[in-house]
């Protein structure tokens, strides 16, 4: 018993992500996902390693 509540919350809250946009910009995920596209999975080692500092 009880569950009924949580479970419509749940389908609200599942509704709203799913119908709602939430102000997404598009051309600028497009521009992230084609820039990193580009480049292999060595050279995003290399950047990553770049990164860490000294120990």
């Amino acid at each position: 018993m009880g569950r009924g509540r949580a479970k419509a919350k749940q389908t609200k809250v599942a509704r709203e992500l799913k119908y709602s946009s939430h102000g997404i910009d598009l051309d600028r995920l497009r521009e992230e996902l084609s820039a990193g596209a580009g480049s292999t999975a060595d050279d995003r080692a290399e950047e990553n390693t770049e990164e860490l500092p000294n120990r």
